[in-house]
């Protein structure tokens, strides 16, 4: 049992840091060259299915990593519960940070008609973007630690 668990963790964190570095390395910077309307079209629409997606894996993946802490005992617990610790960062920043700039991205109803007060999400969604990133990065490394040490 605590094999599968560690293969599960790995494998969520791991899909976990896959995607947001994805997103990092060659998402945003796409992003940030294109006019804002056309930006918050393209926002609106890549969310779609990684809405639903994503916080079902990383939320998976931290009790995967809490599970393989407790029943993989000795040198597995210190680093698996660590990892389901910055996992569960990132579903923090994800959800208290992120989730919020990409509701309002999605509001806007017309993006060639953007609202008085428009202020451009992209330099601060990117910011928090990384953190969750880095985070991820940094469960992943320890679930790699907590396997090779296990």
């Amino acid at each position: 049992m605590t094999a599968a668990l560690g293969v599960l963790a790995l494998l969520g964190s791991g899909v976990t840091t896959g995607v947001l570095f994805a997103v990092a390395l060659s998402v945003l910077p796409a992003l940030f060259a294109m006019p804002t309307s056309t930006y918050v079209y393209a926002h609106q629409l890549l969310g779609r299915n990684w809405d639903p997606t994503m916080p079902a894996i990383v939320l998976g993946s931290t009790l995967t990593d809490i599970l393989w802490a407790v029943f993989g005992g000795g040198p597995v617990r210190g680093p698996a519960a660590a990892a389901a610790v910055l996992l569960l960062g990132v579903s923090a920043v994800s959800h208290l940070c992120n989730v919020p700039i990409n509701r309002r991205v999605k509001a806007v109803e017309d993006p060639q008609r953007l609202p008085a007060d428009w202020t451009d999400p992209r330099p601060l969604w990117r910011r928090w973007h990384l953190l969750r990133t880095a985070l991820a990065a940094a469960a992943l490394v320890l679930n790699c630690l907590a396997a090779v040490q296990g």
